[in-house]
């Protein structure tokens, strides 16, 4: 039986305390907003930006700066910055480049990020992680929620169940980038998307 990771999310965020900290990773303002929007009322949220797919570096920083503009105008949460370590997805990648899109290479640059977010969970003792990456419906929600689950498992912190596509939160990133002006990006960041 398929998983209802929206169900479980609710479940788990009527639950907790009201401004339990979570550590967000982002891949941009746009997918953020809408996740945000939906969570700012329960946690207390930093955005992680840890994105080592983006192949170019002025792209890299355009969308960092877009997410910064983002928080600083909203006030949904705080901004924790990563280093753009290109390397670590070009060894991921490595042997994969023929992949088609959403192949074995995303596979393994979801976990990639997944796995940094929740050191960094650890790290500074948030007590959840989740990820903006499970709002787009170009990306596989259940290898993300696994991969979610084990890196949590792996860190010893708890990992929220998401799949921010539900109830209506693509179309409502959309709406908020146009409200924003956000800069809204048509790949994801690697240069086989953009091939």
């Amino acid at each position: 039986m398929k998983r209802n990771y929206e169900n479980e999310m609710l479940a788990i965020m009527e639950e907790i305390p009201k401004g339990t900290r979570l550590l967000l990773h982002s891949c941009c303002a746009p997918c953020s907003s809408a996740c945000l929007e939906r969570l700012k009322d329960t946690f207390s949220i930093t955005v992680f930006y840890y994105n080592p797919n983006i192949d170019e570096d002025a792209e890299y920083e355009k969308r960092k700066a877009e997410q910064i503009r983002f928080l600083q105008e909203t006030g949904w949460a705080d901004f924790l910055d990563c280093d753009h370590d290109k390397a670590a997805f070009a060894k991921i990648a490595q042997g994969l480049e023929e992949e088609p899109e959403r192949g074995k290479r995303c596979y393994l640059c979801y976990g990639l990020r997944l796995d940094k977010t929740a050191a960094v969970a650890k790290e500074n003792g948030f007590s959840w992680f989740a990820t903006t990456l499970t709002l787009s419906p170009h990306k596989n929600a259940d290898w993300l929620n696994e991969l979610g689950e084990k890196a949590g498992g792996m860190y010893g912190v708890n990992y929220l169940p998401t799949d921010f596509k539900k109830k209506g939160g693509y179309p409502r990133s959309i709406a908020l980038s146009n409200e924003y002006q956000l800069y809204r990006q048509d790949f994801c960041g690697c240069k086989y998307s953009r091939r």
